[in-house]
Order: structure tokens, then C-alpha cells, then sequence
């Protein structure tokens, strides 16, 4: 049988809110999708493909990738490339795109952390498995040590002057190198376009460290990753571990994290979401999407039905002191630091 071509739908854009990235003319979709650990040679690609045909369906019009992404490395910027090619070439230029590098991806000294050679060797690889021209946007996926910050900045900035990305950014940088960053890639008229890092109702070290501040201030926008702390802001955790579970698997959480504390933290947070209409899930997306800094947040969503929960939570951003007061109270708990 002969698939149908795709032809995405008409009214996405109307679906979606967008807001802007920082200064920048950039605007992102509230929800953007990440293809993280959903997207790998593990699942079947006619099911990543619907995924991605839904989420653009609904005006989700940035797909975030980096090269070690899977599994295996590298096997979900195959997928999107597959679908690229299939059914998505005739709107790229509605698709806003990333990638990243900074993390192992092949043997030997070249294969990691920050170095030019390999940023510039990762986004030719990663450009030949997307079957695009160009990323959108390329990050430095975590700073490195080892390397001087100059190298690796210099490596973006000239990244962007080739064509090979529209703009520059950073993920998981501490305050004082994304300070640097952010003042080398200024300095030579690449601005920093994204800060990307960690940040949820249970997890605020970004914000408690200044960088959410330091990123503003930089006229940069934040987007954000594990909105709902690799599920335990799901819901799932609610009477302990269930078995299909990652952190059954001891995959992303340990199982050492659900103390009796946390248990009774996230029973609190759900009877307040309960309280709103909401599920824990649309409650901690909604908690981070009210926030005019944040300029968009990244989902993990192995299904369309927990795509369409997701979605759930763009209507209804209003919450009142009383409840950002109460929701506070979770801001510095002991638990956060047991995190991987």
C-alpha cells in the first residue's frame, strides 16, 4: 500500500502560542519537542514519525536534537532526518531545528567534551544524518574544563559565519562560564541566542544560581529540559515505584530519590493540580510556561496521547500568589541534589 503524502495541517499555527527568544527575532513554540530517548533505533519509525507529523500538526515547529541522542548515538538525528526527507523538506523553512555537541560520541580525544575539532566535525555528521543544510540553532552542550572557552566559543561563532547554523547557543553552562560565553559571543556579533538547562518545580539550581538572571541580562532566551524531573512530576511516583518504570530500571532516577519526604511533597503538589483541573503533569509545565523567561519548554513525549496531555497545559497559565507561594515551599528542598 502506498502512504499518503503528508500535508500538515492548515490551522497549526493557530494552535500553538510562540514567544519570543530572548532580543531575538526568534520565536518559539511554548512546547517544543525533544527527541531525547523516544526517538532512537529502539522504536519503530512509523511511530516516531506520527509523533513528529502530530507535533507539528499542532504548531510544535522546533524539534531539539544533539548528536548522541538515541539510542543508539546518533540513531535519532537519523530518524528526523528520515522523516525530513519523507515528508517534512517542504516546510523547512517553518522548522526551527538544533543539535548539539559536548557530550562522548566516538572513541578517542576527539570525540568529546569542546574542542573545535570536534564541534565542527560533530555538526558535519550531524547535518549528513538530518539530511539538512543547516541547524537552526547549534549549542555547546556542556562547558568544558579542559578546553579554553575561547576555543569553543570561536568554534560556534564560525559555525554560524559558514552557514552551517543560523545561531549560537549554550546548554548547561555554570554562571561565571556562561557569563564569559555570553560576552565572547557578543563581543564578535554572534550573540548568544539560548541558554538551555534543567529546570522544573523541584529543580530550580539555575535560578538559585543566577543564570536565569545572568541570561536575561544578556538579552538571551531560556529554554528548558526535564520540565517534569524525568517523570516524577508525571504523577507516577504517587504510591511508589511502578515496575515499568525508569526508575524501576534505575535509568535517570534512582530509586534511592522517592524518599518518604519526596512521596509526600509530590502528593502535595498533585492535590494542588487536582485543585486547578489539572494533572501534576499540566500543573509543572503550566508553573514553568507562566513565566515570561522562559521561552519555551522541551518535552520528552514517547506517544501522541501524552503529546496531547502536554498540550493540555498552554491553557491554563494562571496560577495566584497563594499558589506560587505554596508551590515555592518545594524550591530548596534536600532531595534536589540526590539528582542525577
Amino acid at each position: 500500500m502506498i502512504e499518503p503524502v503528508y500535508s500538515a495541517d492548515a490551522a497549526r499555527y493557530e494552535k500553538m502560542q510562540y514567544r519570543r527568544a530572548g532580543k531575538s527575532g526568534v520565536q518559539l513554540p511554548l512546547l517544543s519537542l525533544g527527541l531525547w530517548q523516544n526517538f532512537g533505533s529502539h522504536t519503530p519509525f512509523q511511530h516516531a514519525k506520527q509523533l513528529l507529523h502530530y507535533a507539528f500538526d499542532q504548531g510544535i515547529c522546533h524539534f531539539d536534537l544533539a548528536n548522541n541522542y538515541g539510542p543508539e548515538y546518533g540513531a535519532a538525528e537519523e530518524t528526523f532526518g528520515r522523516v525530513m526527507a519523507s515528508s517534512f523538506k517542504p516546510y523547512r523553512d517553518e522548522l526551527f531545528i538544533s543539535s548539539k555537541a559536548g557530550y562522548d560520541m566516538w572513541p578517542g580525544p576527539y570525540g568529546n567534551w569542546g574542542s573545535r575539532k570536534y564541534l565542527m566535525a560533530s555538526l558535519d555528521q550531524s547535518l549528513r544524518r538530518m539530511k539538512l543544510d543547516y541547524v537552526d540553532i547549534f549549542y555547546s552542550h556542556r562547558f568544558d574544563p579542559n578546553t579554553p572557552i575561547e576555543e569553543t566559543m570561536q568554534a560556534l561563532v564560525d559555525i554560524v559565519r559558514q552557514g552551517k547554523a543560523l545561531y549560537a547557543g549554550i546548554s548547561r553552562y555554570p554562571y561565571e562560564h556562561a557569563d564569559r560565553a555570553y560576552r565572547y559571543l557578543a563581543a564578535h556579533d554572534v550573540p548568544c541566542l539560548l541558554l538551555q538547562d534543567r529546570y522544573n518545580i523541584l529543580d530550580r539550581n539555575i535560578q538559585e544560581r543566577g543564570v536565569i538572571d545572568l541570561t536575561m541580562d544578556a538579552n538571551a532566551g531560556l529554554i528548558v529540559f526535564s520540565p517534569l524531573q524525568q517523570g516524577l512530576l508525571t504523577g507516577r511516583y504517587l504510591n511508589g515505584i511502578p515496575s515499568d518504570s525508569r526508575m524501576a530500571r534505575n535509568q535517570s532516577l534512582r530509586q534511592s530519590t522517592l524518599t518518604p519526604e519526596l512521596v509526600a511533597a509530590l502528593r502535595e503538589l498533585n492535590a494542588m493540580a487536582e485543585r486547578r483541573g489539572q494533572t501534576l503533569a499540566e500543573m509543572s509545565l503550566s508553573w514553568l510556561m507562566r513565566d515570561p523567561r522562559v521561552s519555551s519548554v522541551i518535552v520528552g513525549a514517547s506517544s501522541v496521547e501524552q503529546l496531547q496531555d502536554n498540550l493540555k497545559a498552554m491553557s491554563n497559565l494562571d496560577f495566584s500568589p497563594e499558589e506560587l507561594a505554596a508551590i515555592d515551599r518545594f524550591s530548596e528542598p534536600h532531595w534536589i541534589r540526590q539528582y542525577p
